[in-house]
């Protein structure tokens, strides 16, 4: 818990506040004290936000969801106020941990507790369920664990069953690894219903027994792929309570238990608690209880007068005032903010002091394989800093710190502890493969200073503490869903009959690209089809796979694979023998390395991609300008491959910055990074968010397509628009 802030309200509805429980981008949580004496959880809703209707009433939904929640094993609602100016609502406040750190702390729990705390659970989502709301979101980070049993908490995105949902269509509701795959495919509101709080309470259970989730960890998309398609890893789950597990994750919601019918097989919800929890945990309970009553009564904290307050640092003095984000697609559109007393230049106030500075790191490839990718990023991500520090209401400026990995490890590690020694150091941009990314991640993980890398694409295994707090962020479509826009181009053509030539070399791209082809094939609504022809990785001779594949008669070809080279060589194959269809493949190809070598063979070929030409999206015409005033290009010379989305996301950390300093964040590093996991942006190129379902359209929303004219690689834009009118 951390202490109030001078600006924050001493009591709120006759709610007594004591300290600050937690912060994001929509408000803050408080700990407060009622008049009689009890001690609850506050939640205030910033003005901003509840100024907007549909903010309002989506917590209007949730106060009203949690109001009519009466049972033993959820939070309590002790008060609320949908319609204040800034709404509130408190329930009760549990001291003890969540069931993430009691298991993160103490490793999986015995059968017993889990079996106690599988009941009340199931007991909980019973009251839930018969008061006609649906949780969507029971996870062990929502399950608080105190001496007499667990609490149920976080009904935000609960709702009634069969309602109309409030969110996107396009959003997943709940959290990958602990969701239904009915949740996951979004397939619509009438289809998430009780029987998804019964598979995530199996999730639940599974993780508490073993310590690890049933459907593994990784990558968002990989994650929910696995729930969507796989079945769970429930080795170490003990026999006697396997079979309920297994019936909780069933795929089909026909097929799982009720939760009544859960909590009848676990025994006994109601009876006494108190010797449910193993050894250390009743400790660190009673730890965390005595520590919350014995706090004194905080003294009042509202300004009451203009004077500079004592404690404030000069920091904090020239950031008053500022707002809480800045909007708008590729940082372009108006700023929709006030402006701050502090500052260069002069302002409402007159001459304006000196802006704090804060650094942001550019660590890229400028000299290796990469390096062209890597100037690209350099030079978007400079253009947006460049613009921002030209802004005469901005409220601090941008000091820019490029290095070179030069695309190797062992030199982004280096440069990210060396990253670390700058103390206005708030976040880093720019890796452009896998094993930098991977490689600076798990050193700046530590601090934690937020990455982002609009190319690489990294599991998230691979960097460390990423369950304690998202600090690698990947705003990029997977590598695995790259075959997608050809695809869909197939599709568009009615195309039945699909070959892929399967490039063993790229080893478990191409395995998984033909696996994925098959389960979702082109027509599959027409009963399409998908076959599969190897070539060996030792071998470059594709002529054998190539007449295999034509003997299909196929409406269409794939080449499943990495190298450039090697698509050169199945296009001249499929050239050689005479075959003149669709022939598509994905971004790792679309290199001049596959043009010159394939020739003439490379006309007509169909790329997804994940990047974009920003010379076909009018509304980068302004970007596009200033690009090649900046750096000097030709108006006939392309803008750098992948240095429109670096230009994007370094206005994502710019708005996230400014997120954070407008918040007072008690660390800015931290308050980056939080706003980063909050709030999306909408950039020049597509929608940028923290995380990806892979199962969801919005992973789809960074695909492309592109088609070699004339030699040349020719952006057709995103791709199932660019699908529709290509197949016309």
């Amino acid at each position: 818990m951390q202490p109030l802030r001078r600006a924050d309200p001493s009591a709120i509805a006759g709610y007594r506040l004591l300290g600050r429980l937690g912060a994001g981008g929509m408000g803050v949580v408080f700990l407060a004290r009622s008049a009689g004496g009890a001690l609850a959880a506050l939640k205030l809703i910033r003005a901003e936000h509840a100024a907007d209707p549909g903010f309002r009433e989506r917590f209007r939904r949730e106060a009203a969801a949690a109001q009519r929640i009466t049972g033993r094993w959820v939070v309590r609602v002790l008060g609320a106020d949908p319609e204040a100016r800034e709404p509130w609502l408190a329930t009760e406040f549990v001291p003890g941990p969540s069931l993430a750190e009691a298991v993160a702390l103490h490793g999986a729990l015995p059968e017993p507790t889990v079996r106690a705390l599988g009941a009340r659970l199931a007991s909980a989502l019973v009251d839930m369920h018969e008061a006609g709301l649906v949780h969507r979101d029971v996870k062990p980070g929502n399950v608080l664990l105190a001496l007499d049993g667990p609490r149920l908490i976080d009904f935000g995105i609960a709702r009634s069953a069969g309602a109309t949902a409030l969110t996107a269509t396009d959003a997943m509701i709940g959290t990958p690894g602990f969701l239904a795959p009915e949740q996951a495919r979004v397939a619509g509101a009438g289809e998430v219903g009780p029987p998804s709080d019964v598979f995530s309470l199996g999730c639940v259970l599974a993780y508490a027994l073993t310590g690890e989730r049933p459907f593994g960890t990784g990558a968002v998309a990989a994650v929910v792929y696995r729930t969507v398609h796989e079945e769970p890893t429930l080795d170490d789950v003990p026999d006697t309570i396997l079979p309920l597990v297994r019936a909780c994750l069933a795929k089909d919601p026909a097929d799982r238990p009720t939760a009544a019918e859960v909590r009848a097989s676990l025994g006994d919800a109601g009876g006494p608690a108190g010797d449910w929890l193993p050894p250390g945990l009743p400790a660190l309970i009673a730890q965390r209880s005595t520590r919350v009553l014995d706090l004194p009564v905080a003294e009042p904290t509202v300004l009451t007068h203009t004077e500079q307050p004592a404690g404030l640092s000069r920091r904090r003095i020239l950031m008053a005032g500022s707002a809480a984000a800045v909007t708008g697609a590729g940082g372009l559109t108006a700023w929709l903010l006030t402006r701050t007393p502090g500052g260069t230049g002069t302002g409402t106030g007159g001459v304006r002091g000196p802006l704090a500075t804060y650094t942001i790191g550019v660590l890229t490839d400028l000299s290796g394989p990469t390096r062209t990718y890597g100037r690209g990023q350099e030079r978007g991500i400079r253009l947006a800093v460049e613009e921002f520090n030209s802004r005469p209401d901005r409220p601090f400026d941008v000091r820019l710190r490029v290095e070179d990995d030069a695309g190797r490890p062992e030199r982004a590690k280096a440069v990210a502890l060396m990253f670390l020694k700058d103390p206005d150091l708030v976040g880093v941009l720019g890796p452009t493969t896998a094993s930098t990314a991977a490689a600076a991640g798990n050193v700046l993980a530590s601090r934690p200073v937020p990455l982002a890398s609009v190319i690489a694409d990294v599991p998230v295994t691979q960097i460390e503490d990423q369950g304690k707090g998202m600090t690698y962020f990947q705003p990029r479509s997977l590598q695995d869903l790259m075959t997608v826009p050809f695809g869909r181009y197939l599709s568009e053509r009615g195309a039945v009959r699909t070959a892929v030539v399967e490039d063993r070399a790229a080893d478990r791209y191409s395995w998984y690209a033909v696996k994925s082809l098959k389960e979702s094939p082109p027509s599959g609504d027409r009963g399409g089809v998908v076959t599969s022809h190897p070539v060996e990785a030792d071998s470059e001779d594709f002529g054998p796979a190539v007449r295999a594949a034509l003997a299909t008669d196929p409406q269409g070809v794939m080449f499943a694979g990495m190298s450039p080279r090697r698509a050169a060589l199945c296009a001249r194959a499929l050239r050689a023998q005479r075959y003149r269809g669709p022939c598509g493949s994905v971004e790792y190809v679309l290199q001049p390395e596959f043009l010159t070598v394939a020739g003439p063979a490379a006309e007509g070929w169909y790329f997804g991609t994940g990047y974009v030409d920003p010379d076909g999206l009018p509304a980068a015409r302004r970007f596009t300008g200033a690009y090649r005033k900046r750096w000097g290009l030709s108006g006939a010379t392309s803008v750098d491959r992948f240095a429109t989305e670096a230009y994007d996301v370094a206005n994502w950390a710019l708005q996230a910055l400014r997120a954070a300093v407008a918040n007072y964040a008690d660390s800015t590093v931290v308050g980056v990074r939080n706003s980063l996991v909050e709030t999306p942006y909408e950039g020049l190129a597509k929608r940028y968010l923290a995380q990806t379902n892979q199962n969801s359209p919005t992973a789809l929303l960074g695909l492309f397509l592109w088609q070699v004219k004339d030699g040349v690689p020719r952006f057709l834009g995103k791709f199932d628009e660019a699908a529709a009118k290509a197949a016309t």
